[in-house]
C-alpha cells in the first residue's frame, strides 16, 4: 500500500488526518447515491443499452451485463463472448470493492514451446492469427455471474439489447472498417469471420449494416441456460469442432473447466486518496502503485517545470514497467511480491536511483542480477480500438469500471462455424520466449510464461478514485499505454479536472522497452520536448491518438455527476434522472 507521509505537496495531510479521511470516505459511500444514472461507452449503441436497462429499473450490474453484450455486437474489433476482461465493481450498499477477474485461460494443452520452432525460435504470427492464438474465454462466465450476485434483472432482460442488435444489425463506422482494413488477412484465413464481416472478400461500405444471427443464437443460449448455454452443450461442442478444425488445441474440458475469480482489488492511497484499480493477472493497479509511490517518495514534481515533471514521471513508467517484465504474471500460478513492489521503502529505493537531470538508460536497469534488457522492442500498432472500456454509476452509487477485450484487433480473426463468436488471440500477451516481445512491444519472463491453465498478464487497468468530495470512474483502452493513460487520468482527477478535461487531456508513455518516450503530437510543447533530448530522452511522436477514455465523476461537494467519453473514439456518454418509482 502507498505510504502516505508528509512527502510531496504542502497540503499533504498528516497521517492522522489521512486516518479519518478513510473513515469519512467508508461513512459516504454508505449514504444515497447521486440519484442520477450515468453511462459512458466506447459506442453510442452501447451506451444506449445500458441506458435503456438503468431505466428499466435495473442497477449498474445489470447496466454493466448489456453495456458488454452490446459492445461485443457493434464493435467486434474491440471485445465479445470470445473474450474476456477485468470489471471492477464498487457496491454502494455495503461499500463492497472487488474485481471480478474474466482473463482468458490458457488450454490444458498449451506449453511453453507452443508458438516456437525447432530451434527454439518464436514463430511469427502464430500467437496473433488463428484458433491455436485464442485462450479459453471469460465473458460468458462474466455476464452470468454479474447478473446472478449482483444484479436486479434476469440476465435474459439484461443480454436482450444486445440479441436486438445482433439480429437487427448495426451500421458499420470508420473506426470498424480501419481496424478491419488493418486486420484483413486474418479476416480473410476465417471464412466464417469473412462472411459476417466482409462483403465478397472486401471491406462494407461505411453505413452498411451487419447483423449477426449466429451470434444472436448463441446469446439467446446464454440468456437461456446461463454460462452452461456457452461451455458445455451444442455451443461448447460447436466451438470446439471448429477450433481443432482448424489446428487449435481446444477440448470440451477446457470450456467446461473455465474459472471465474472474483478478486481483492489493489488499494492506493496518494495525496489523501483513495485509488481502487486493477489486481493480477492485470499489471495495472501494481504498476499505477508503483508509479505514484515514486512520486511521492521525493516530491511528485508539481512544484517544478513542465520539463521536470514529465521527466520524473517518465523515469517512474520506466521502473515500473521494468519491474512489471520481472515479476508480474497469473497470481494462481505465480508467487508475486505485490507488498514488496508496493512498499514505501522500495519506491524510496527507486526514487534515489532517478537522477534528477538525465535519462536512466533502460539497459542500465537490468533484469536481473545476471541479465541486461532483451532486444529492441519493435515499434508496435497500438490502435486503441483493439480493446474498449466502459464506467457506469447508478443513481444509489453503485459502479462499475469495465476495460475488456479480444486482444488484437478482431481477436485472432477466427469464427467457429455456427456460432457467430469471434475467438480472442490473448496467448499473446503470454511471453512466447524470455525477453521476447508481443505485439504491443512488451517483454516478459517466466512470471509470465505459458501453462496449462495460467491467465496471461493483461495491462486493463479499470480503476476508481474517490476523495473526500469526488469519486471517479474511468478506463481506457490502449494496449501497452493503458496503464500510463490511467495514471495521467487519475493525476488530474486529483488536479481538479472535470470528467470532459480527463477525457481529452494529452498523453505521453514510456514502458522501458523501446527506449523512448512516445507521445501525442500536442501533448508536448517544443520547449519541453528540447529540454527532455537536452536530458537524454528519445523521443517518439506518434501520429495516431492514444486511448478511447471514459469516465464518470461524482462532484458531492457540487452535487453534479459528470460523463465523458473521449472524443478520440466514436462513444457517447448519458446522465439522466430516473423516472419516479424507479
Amino acid at each position: 500500500m502507498i505510504d502516505p507521509s508528509p512527502l510531496g505537496r504542502a497540503w499533504l495531510a498528516p497521517r492522522l488526518s489521512l486516518f479519518f479521511a478513510l473513515l469519512l470516505f467508508a461513512g459516504q459511500s454508505l449514504q444515497a447515491g447521486p440519484g442520477q444514472h450515468a453511462v459512458a461507452s466506447a459506442h453510442p449503441l452501447a451506451t444506449e443499452a445500458g441506458e435503456e436497462i438503468l431505466a428499466a429499473g435495473g442497477n449498474a450490474f445489470d447496466a454493466a451485463v448489456a453495456i458488454t453484450a452490446a459492445l461485443g455486437v457493434v464493435e467486434p474489433q474491440g471485445s465479445g463472448l470470445g473474450g474476456g476482461g477485468f470489471f471492477l465493481l464498487h457496491r454502494s450498499d455495503d461499500a463492497h470493492s472487488v474485481m471480478v477477474d474474466a482473463r482468458e485461460m490458457a488450454p490444458a494443452a498449451a506449453h511453453p514451446d507452443l508458438y516456437r520452432d525447432a530451434d527454439g525460435e518464436v514463430i511469427p504470427g502464430l500467437s496473433l492469427d488463428g484458433p491455436l492464438a485464442a485462450a479459453i474465454p471469460g465473458m460468458p462466465a462474466a455476464l452470468e455471474h454479474l447478473a446472478t450476485h449482483y444484479g436486479r434483472l434476469s440476465l435474459e432482460e439484461s443480454l436482450a439489447p444486445g440479441i436486438r442488435l445482433a439480429e437487427d444489425g448495426f451500421p458499420v463506422d470508420a473506426t470498424f472498417l480501419q481496424m478491419a482494413g488493418f486486420r484483413l488477412p486474418a479476416l480473410h484465413d476465417g471464412a466464417d469471420a469473412a462472411r459476417v464481416f466482409l462483403r465478397g472478400g472486401d471491406l462494407p461500405e461505411e453505413g452498411e449494416s451487419i447483423a449477426q444471427p449466429d451470434l444472436a443464437a448463441t446469446l439467446r443460449q446464454l440468456a437461456d441456460r446461463g454460462r452452461a448455454g456457452f461451455y458445455r452443450g451444442e455451443i461448447a461442442q460447436r466451438l470446439v469442432e471448429g477450433v481443432r478444425a482448424a489446428g487449435g488445441i481446444w477440448t470440451l474440458e477446457d470450456l467446461a473447466d473455465y474459472e471465474l475469480v472474483e478478486r481483492e482489488p489493489v488499494v492506493l492511497h496518494y495525496h489523501g486518496a483513495r485509488i481502487v484499480s486493477a489486481s493480477p493477472p492485470s499489471s495495472g493497479g501494481v504498476a499505477i502503485g508503483q508509479m505514484l509511490n515514486i512520486l511521492a517518495a521525493g516530491g511528485d514534481g508539481h512544484g517544478d517545470d513542465e520539463a521536470q515533471r514529465v521527466h520524473l514521471l517518465v523515469e517512474a513508467m520506466r521502473r515500473a514497467y521494468r519491474d512489471r517484465a520481472l515479476y508480474l504474471g497469473d497470481p494462481d500460478h505465480v508467487d508475486i511480491p505485490v507488498a514488496r513492489l508496493l512498499s514505501g521503502d522500495y519506491a524510496s529505493r527507486l526514487r534515489a536511483d532517478i537522477d534528477p537531470d538525465r535519462a536512466t538508460p533502460s539497459s542500465a536497469l537490468p533484469l536481473d542480477a545476471d541479465a541486461v534488457p532483451g532486444p529492441e522492442a519493435p515499434a508496435a500498432d497500438r490502435e486503441s480500438a483493439q480493446t474498449t472500456h466502459f464506467s457506469v454509476m447508478d443513481a444509489a452509487g453503485n459502479r462499475v469500471a469495465a476495460t475488456i477485450t479480444l486482444n488484437y484487433p478482431f481477436g485472432s480473426g477466427f469464427m467457429p462455424p455456427g456460432t457467430g463468436v469471434l475467438l480472442n488471440n490473448e496467448m499473446d500477451d503470454f511471453a512466447a520466449r524470455p525477453g521476447e516481445p508481443n505485439a504491443y512491444g512488451l517483454i516478459g519472463f517466466e512470471a509470465n510464461a505459458i501453462h496449462p491453465r495460467r491467465r496471461p498478464l493483461s495491462s486493463m487497468s479499470p480503476t476508481f478514485v474517490e476523495t473526500e468530495d469526488r469519486i471517479a470512474v474511468l478506463g481506457t483502452p490502449g494496449g501497452s499505454r493503458i496503464i500510463t493513460m490511467v495514471l495521467q487520468g487519475i493525476l488530474a482527477i486529483l488536479d481538479g479536472a472535470d470528467a470532459e478535461e480527463v477525457v481529452r487531456s494529452r498523453r505521453f508513455h514510456h514502458q522501458y522497452l523501446p527506449d523512448e518516450i512516445e507521445y501525442e503530437t500536442t501533448a508536448l510543447d517544443p520547449r519541453v520536448q528540447v529540454e527532455l533530448a537536452r536530458r537524454g530522452h528519445t523521443l517518439s511522436p506518434q501520429l495516431s491518438p492514444f486511448g478511447d477514455m471514459q469516465a464518470i465523476i461524482w462532484d458531492r461537494a457540487h452535487d453534479r455527476l459528470e460523463a465523458a467519453s473521449d472524443p478520440r473514439g466514436n462513444g457517447s456518454a448519458v446522465v439522466f434522472t430516473p423516472a419516479p418509482g424507479r
